[in-house]
């Protein structure tokens, strides 16, 4: 298949030098921006790669080269990847590729023989990982990505290595939070989270072009969880960005709000959390799909849900407020194949163009979900594909080739400080 790259779509003439150098690093924020460091705005077009489920590695290496992967994702257009991992692996990075997918097995309860010969396909495409560690995998992403100019994210997607989210998966509220039940936060604890995070910002000081870490992946509630005035949310994230900006100074924190990163209106109505020990360093995050609960009342209406995107998130982005910092849509998406709107549904395709709309008149930064054609297991499946990845099944090229236009729009600059 030719790839069809959104550097094709778009020119180069067209695209900001961001796209296709490298940034000047570290970056700092500035009000709702984010800058380089000779002061010049950034903003961030990315693409989620998904490294936290049981076999805890990057997925895809069964089926190309980093380096493959790597020339994919530069070739787009994009110039960062938000990359995620579990506090599984953050708090074990020495174990053994090899040893990493025998254990998958038993996680992910599936057939030994499946994950071993999955592994060995890792194997043949990827020499390296023969006696290498997983944390030595994730460096060979990160440095693969940055010698294409392509920024990296480290986002802490779960506890537990596993698919996310689900209200009953026990990795969605801090164990030593207010209201604990055993369906949502069994997995999440608190202490290893902690020193998680402390633990891979303190490996990130030596992994250039890492720019930032995303706190935690889809907070959300269940049942008593958040209604003591999410007290919680602002004790466990402040020490969280605390432990992460003492260990590196120079990274991004990235923190969502509740109800899996749709609402942040706890910020304007009590008060802001105090990001003054992380001064210039603080970004917030928000996800939006077709199917987001937050949104469901209005999404029938457009004018309707950007204003509810507004006032649950995108209010941020008001300048001089107490609250104002840069905002970035971590996650959407859609699926790729089968409708009859450049292979999206009716629905997904309302949703897509008014969200897409949302975000470029605000000209927001954004991640899009997901880069990966398949995982190596996905509740249970091995082999799973990824029918929203921007790769097919394969990891040959792109699923769908209307896909590059459609996102477009989204990677024009048109709004600075």
């Amino acid at each position: 298949m030719k790839l069809c790259s959104l550097l094709a779509v778009l020119g180069t003439a067209v695209l900001p030098a961001a796209v296709v150098s490298a940034q000047k690093l570290p970056l700092s924020t500035s009000s709702r921006w984010i800058l380089d460091a000779d002061g010049q705005r950034v903003k961030l077009r990315c693409v989620n790669w998904a490294g936290h489920q049981e076999a805890n590695l990057p997925e895809g290496l069964n089926k190309q080269s980093v380096d493959y992967i790597a020339d994919f994702i530069q070739q787009q257009g994009f110039n960062c990847v938000r990359l995620t991992y579990s506090i599984d692996h953050a708090l074990n990075p020495d174990v053994l590729v090899s040893d990493s997918f025998t254990a998958a097995a038993s996680a992910a309860n599936v057939s030994v023989t499946d994950m071993d010969s999955m592994y060995s396909q890792v194997a043949q495409n990827n020499p390296f990982v023969n006696g290498a560690t997983r944390q030595a995998v994730f460096e060979a992403v990160i440095a693969a990505l940055w010698q294409r100019g392509v920024m990296t994210i480290l986002d802490n997607h779960v506890s537990k290595a596993s698919w996310c989210c689900n209200l009953d998966d026990g990795n969605g509220w801090w164990d030593e939070g207010f209201g604990y039940n055993d369906l949502n936060s069994r997995y999440f604890k608190t202490q290893d989270w902690l020193d998680g995070l402390k633990a891979i910002a303190t490996w990130s000081v030596s992994q250039p072009g890492v720019i930032g870490m995303g706190l935690r992946n889809e907070v959300r509630e269940l049942l008593l969880q958040g209604t003591n005035g999410r007290a919680d949310w602002y004790d466990f994230m402040t020490q969280a960005a605390t432990g992460v900006h003492e260990a590196n100074p120079d990274l991004l924190i990235i923190m969502g709000g509740t109800q899996s990163a749709t609402d942040l209106t706890h910020i304007r109505l009590n008060h802001t959390i105090d990001w003054s020990a992380w001064q210039g360093k603080h970004v917030w995050e928000w996800h939006a799909y077709s199917f987001t609960v937050t949104f469901a009342l209005v999404k029938e209406s457009c004018d309707m849900t950007k204003d509810a995107y507004g006032l649950f998130d995108g209010f941020v982005l008001e300048q001089g407020k107490d609250y104002t910092a840069p905002l970035i849509l971590s996650e959407f998406g859609f699926g790729m194949t089968g409708g009859p709107n450049d292979g999206l549904s009716d629905d997904d395709n309302s949703y897509f163009q008014c969200l897409r709309d949302y975000v470029t008149g605000n000209d927001g930064e954004w991640a899009f979900w997901a880069v990966q054609g398949s995982y190596y297991v996905r509740q249970g499946a091995v082999g799973a594909d990824e029918s929203w990845g921007l790769l097919d099944t394969n990891w040959t090229g792109l699923r769908n080739a209307d896909v590059p236009a459609l996102l477009a729009p989204m990677f024009q600059v048109t709004q600075g400080p």
